[in-house]
Order: C-alpha cells, then sequence, then structure tokens
C-alpha cells in the first residue's frame, strides 16, 4: 500500500515539475490556458442546473424523469452527487462540483491543445 502512494505522489511531483518548466518556457500560453480553464469552469457552473435537469430527465436519480423545473434540476444534481445528503451522498452540492470540474477540465484539455499546436 505505501509504495502504491510513494508511486502516486512521485508522478504528482513530476507532473508539477513539467508544469512549472512549461510555465516558464511559455507564460502567455499559460495565461491563455488558465483563463480558458476558468472561463469554461465558471460556464459549467452557470449551466450546472440545466446540466441536473437533462440528467433528471434522462432518467438518473429519483423518479426516473418524471420530475420538472427546480425539483429535476436539484434531483439530477443530487445523483451526479453521488446521492441527496441523507442517503450519505454529496447531494447537490456535489453535483455542482461534478458539473464544474468537468467543464473545467474539458476547458483545460481543450486550451491546451490549442495551445500547443500555436508556435
Amino acid at each position: 500500500m505505501f509504495d502504491f502512494i510513494g508511486d502516486v505522489l512521485s508522478n504528482v511531483v513530476d507532473a508539477a515539475e513539467y508544469v512549472v518548466e512549461a510555465a516558464v518556457e511559455s507564460p502567455v500560453k499559460t495565461v491563455a490556458v488558465i483563463a480558458t480553464t476558468v472561463a469554461t469552469g465558471g460556464i459549467a457552473l452557470v449551466a450546472a442546473p440545466a446540466v441536473g435537469v437533462a440528467v433528471s430527465a434522462a432518467g438518473l436519480g429519483v423518479a426516473g424523469g418524471s420530475l420538472t423545473g427546480a425539483a429535476a434540476s436539484s434531483a439530477g444534481l443530487a445523483a451526479l452527487g453521488g446521492g441527496s445528503l441523507a442517503s450519505g451522498g454529496l447531494g447537490m452540492a456535489g453535483g455542482t462540483a461534478v458539473v464544474t470540474g468537468v467543464g473545467g477540465a474539458a476547458g483545460a484539455a481543450t486550451s491546451g491543445v490549442v495551445a500547443n499546436n500555436i508556435s
């Protein structure tokens, strides 16, 4: 078990060193990637209730797509968050965090690819 933790920590340190080297070599690209990541994460945060409705309509969570409006949003976000707080999940806050994290990660990946293709 400790070998696994050591390997993970070693990989995290290696990744951090790579990120620092890339930031020093190309600060403009780094700022662009960070700005795009923050922007897409923010857009995902604003869109989280709509994503919750879509998840609920798809049949995830309580009542299998029969809810509408705020109830559908709440149920969908709670489903993404691993269930309601009462059932041991992270609830709507967890679902909102998942949507925001995925949005930010998608923005980072996309802007990273674009930045690598720009010389």
